[in-house]
Formats: structure tokens, C-alpha cells, sequence
């Protein structure tokens, strides 16, 4: 925890009220210092609530050095972040707040009535009564000359000076709940150099799907299967069919090194196990078996227990000359290659990769450039799968920066 036993008089402006500001916010709070958070929505938490749709995954529960590889390249920097404040400690903070949480059998970890609503409320009681000041509907503009913030408010645009600032604004993804990305133009217009925001966690589509395919089968899912890229090995879990191509979780898994090989060569080819608990040649021995006089989608159900769309997508992709060789039938079932040709739009994605590059970024994530304006959550880049990681990293980055400006306050007295 933040030293909190020299109260400092100084005010502190966060731009966003996601879990990465509304966590400074209580650092700072807790600090004696005066916190005004403004947000462009009606109300924060925005995107948070969303997350809670369908059951709050808030964290994982697998071991640190698993769960820390799951940052992949930016694992060295997110690992400094979760020093402070990991998978268990965000648990007992969720538990402080009276809200209790239970490990899932996948070993994501939710609150115990699998709802965003009632932790989100706890917290925001908890701040005002910690003193934070939310201003909702204030939308940030840049900055004027003087250096003050400007924010554009219900009543017209005003100026906000602040002793320090924390830019905690999200990604691009999900632009109605209010992460537009609209924050690049204003850091690069500061001199901050943006990597530039793309998809993650995100579906991909195909070049196209016959119509059959199309009409009766998207929307559908293939539970119990595996998935992985050329070279790598495969992951088990699910994914959907869409009308353009997939999406789901195990596609989210994977999304980053597809969007990359798509990036690289226009294209990315996954391999699709449909019986990941069947060897190939049991398979083949099965296939091999006469058919006599039943179809061969009747065949594959009895002999593979292959069926409905996952049946459809080995009609859709292998080929025909397969359906007549058993052995080889069953080794496109064991690899079906789906060939990828781009990631589905910014906008429908979970999350964004790209942002401000932690070179940017001192070990407290104040921008160097910019003294005394601090970032976190998820405009920086960095990404991670869904289950819980992402939740997990922008917590404790707004734990980081809130620390890390309490100490440069103090540092500087300003």
C-alpha cells in the first residue's frame, strides 16, 4: 500500500472512469489527495458492465508464471505491474468491498452471483466516500497553451488545472461505451509517439463461406475442438461460426499471432483439430469400416460422432477426393486448415492492441515527456487474451500510477 501517513493538499484530474481510473482514484483518495475524475459517458464503468454481461470474469486463478505469459511480449512490463497487485490480491480487494468470489471449473474466477453491477456499485460508494469527485459527461479535448486540461462539459468547454494527471481513456475498441480512441490525436499532437490501435481478442474473417454454410450455420457453435497456427500447438476450447468467418473464445486466444501473420502476409492459415480426444488413426480405423448402404454424413455421425456444424465445416473446407479415402478423411478432421483473411473491425472487438509503448513510460507510468501526466489500463500497448488477464493488468496499472504519482507529488512538492 501507498504510504498514507503524510497527507498531501495537492489535486490530481483522471481522464476515464474504467477500472484503471477509478483504481488510482482510491489510491489517491486514500493519500489525501483531492481527486476530480471526469468521464465522456453518463456514468463510469461503462465497458466494466458490459464485461459482466453473460458472468463477471474477473480474474484467473492459474498459477503466476503461467498467468504472467499470457502478456506474451509485453510480459517483462505487465509483470512489473502485477508485482504489486496480482490475481490474489485483486480477489481479496473485491472481497473488502463485500463481494465475494468462487474459482469456475475453466479456473476463471467471478463474483459469486456473476454480476458487474453490485461491485462496481460497493466501489463507487466506497470513493465518494473517500472524497472523488465524478464528473460525468466531460469529455477531454487536449491541452490548451497554459497546460491546463481542456474538457468539454454539459455547460461548454472549461479548463482544469491539475498538480498531476492520469490519462486512463481504454482502447478503441467498443467506441458507444465510450473508448474511441479519439485520445491518439491529442498525445500525438503533444509529441507522444502512438502505436498505432488495432483488434484483439477479436474474430477474423474468411474470404467467404458457401451459402449453406452461411445460413445455417452461423451462430453456431464447435465446442470440444482445438485450434492453433501453423508450427504451434494446438489449443483445446471452443469458438462460433459467423456469417464472415469466426469468433469466440479460442480465436480470441489465438487473435494476436493471427493478426500479425495477416499483417505480414496477408493471410494466416489455423489448423482446426474437430476430435482433439480421438487419435488420427483411431479415426481412419473407424472410417475405414464399410458403410453399406448409409450416406456419408450418416458414417460420420456414427463412426466419428461428427454432426451438425462441425460436420458442415469438414463438408466446407476438405477435400472432396477426402470423403472417398478414409485415412485422409480423418486426417482433415484431425487438421482442418481455416484460411484467415482479416480481423473483424476495431469497433467490434473486445480490446485493442496498440497505444502509448511503455518507452514511453517511466516505471511509475509517467510519461517522460510529459512530466507529470501519467497513463494506465488499457491505452497502453499491450494485450492479452480474455479470462480475466485483461481485467487483471489494467487494475493493477491504475495501481501503479496511482502510487507513482502520490510519490512524484511528494517528490517535487508541487
Amino acid at each position: 500500500m501507498t504510504d498514507t501517513s503524510k497527507p498531501i493538499a495537492h489535486s490530481v484530474a483522471i481522464i476515464g472512469g474504467g477500472p484503471a481510473g477509478l483504481m488510482a482514484a482510491e489510491v489517491l483518495a486514500l493519500a489525501g489527495v483531492r481527486v476530480d475524475l471526469y468521464d465522456a459517458m453518463p456514468s463510469v464503468g461503462r465497458k466494466f458492465l458490459l464485461a459482466g454481461v453473460g458472468g463477471m470474469n474477473i480474474t484467473h486463478s492459474e498459477p503466476y508464471p503461467a498467468f504472467a505469459a499470457r502478456y506474451a511480449e509485453r510480459q517483462p512490463q505487465v509483470d512489473a505491474l502485477l508485482q504489486g497487485f496480482d490475481a490474489d490480491a485483486l480477489r481479496e480487494w473485491i472481497h473488502g468491498l463485500g463481494i465475494e468470489t468462487f474459482v469456475g471449473t475453466s479456473g476463471r474466477v467471478f463474483p459469486t452471483d456473476m454480476k458487474a453491477a453490485p461491485l462496481l456499485r460497493a466501489w463507487l460508494k466506497r470513493l465518494r466516500e473517500a472524497g472523488v469527485q465524478l464528473h460525468n459527461r466531460h469529455r477531454w479535448l487536449g491541452w490548451n497553451a497554459d497546460g491546463s486540461l481542456r474538457v468539454h462539459a454539459p455547460e461548454g468547454e472549461r479548463a482544469v488545472q491539475a498538480d498531476a494527471v492520469l490519462l486512463a481513456l481504454g482502447g478503441g475498441s467498443w467506441p458507444r461505451l465510450g473508448s474511441d480512441g479519439s485520445w491518439v490525436a491529442h498525445l500525438q499532437h503533444a509529441g507522444i509517439a502512438v502505436a498505432p490501435l488495432q483488434p484483439s481478442n477479436c474474430g477474423f474473417d474468411v474470404a467467404a463461406w458457401s451459402p449453406l454454410l452461411r445460413e445455417k450455420f452461423a451462430g453456431a457453435p464447435l465446442k470440444n475442438v482445438a485450434l492453433g497456427l501453423q508450427g504451434e500447438a494446438l489449443r483445446q476450447g471452443e469458438f462460433v461460426l459467423t456469417a464472415t468467418g469466426v469468433e469466440g473464445s479460442l480465436v480470441y486466444a489465438l487473435s494476436a499471432g493471427i493478426r500479425q501473420r495477416i499483417a505480414r502476409d496477408g493471410r494466416c492459415v489455423v489448423h482446426l483439430d474437430l476430435l482433439p480426444q480421438r487419435s488420427e488413426d483411431a479415426l481412419g480405423q473407424a472410417l475405414s469400416k464399410p458403410r453399406g448402404s448409409h450416406s456419408m454424413a450418416k458414417h460420420l455421425h456414427r463412426q466419428a460422432g461428427l454432426d451438425g456444424a462441425k460436420a458442415a465445416l469438414l463438408r466446407e473446407l476438405a477435400p472432396a477426393e477426402h470423403f472417398a479415402d478414409p485415412l485422409r478423411l480423418a486426417a482433415s478432421i484431425k487438421a482442418l486448415p481455416i484460411e484467415l483473411r482479416r480481423p473483424r473491425p476495431l469497433e467490434e472487438a473486445i480490446s485493442s492492441a496498440g497505444g502509448v509503448p511503455f518507452e514511453a513510460l517511466d516505471e511509475a507510468l509517467m510519461l517522460t515527456a510529459l512530466p507529470g501526466t501519467f497513463c494506465a489500463g488499457e491505452m497502453l500497448d499491450w494485450e492479452a487474451p480474455t479470462g480475466g488477464y485483461l481485467l487483471t493488468a489494467c487494475f493493477a496499472s491504475g495501481r501503479v500510477a496511482g502510487q507513482g504519482i502520490v510519490r512524484w507529488l511528494q517528490s517535487t512538492n508541487r
